[in-house]
C-alpha cells in the first residue's frame, strides 16, 4: 500500500476514533469507547508505517491538519457546534499551514 493512502487511512482512523469518543459519554458507553481504541490504535499503527517513507515532520502536519478540520467540521454538521468567522479562518490557516510544508518538502 502507498504511503500516501496509508496516510489517509491514518487520518480517517483518527476521525474516527475522536468522533466516537464524543459519543462515548466519558467512556461509560462500552460499543463507543471500543471503537474509540481501535480507531486510536489503527491510526498509530499506520502512521508508524507511512513514517518508513515520509518525513515525520510533513508527515505529523498532514496528519493533524486534516483530522483537525475534519473532525471541527463533523462537530457542526453532527453536533451544531458554532462555525463561526474565526474558526473558519483557524482552519483556513492550518490548511495553508500544511500546503506550505508540502511545498518546502519539493524543494
Amino acid at each position: 500500500m502507498s504511503p500516501g493512502l496509508m496516510l489517509g487511512l491514518a487520518i480517517v482512523t483518527e476521525v474516527i476514533g475522536t468522533a466516537l469518543l464524543r459519543v462515548s459519554d466519558g467512556f461509560t458507553k462500552v460499543g463507543p469507547s471500543i471503537g474509540v481504541v481501535i480507531g486510536y490504535v489503527a491510526s498509530v499503527i499506520l502512521l508508524a508505517k507511512v513514517l518508513r517513507d515520509l518525513d515525520i515532520g510533513l508527515t505529523y502536519a498532514i496528519w493533524a491538519g486534516a483530522g483537525t478540520a475534519m473532525i471541527a467540521i463533523i462537530g457542526v454538521v453532527a453536533w451544531n457546534e458554532p462555525m463561526g468567522a474565526l474558526k473558519v479562518a483557524s482552519l483556513a490557516a492550518v490548511i495553508v499551514g500544511v500546503a506550505g510544508l508540502n511545498l518546502s518538502a519539493a524543494h
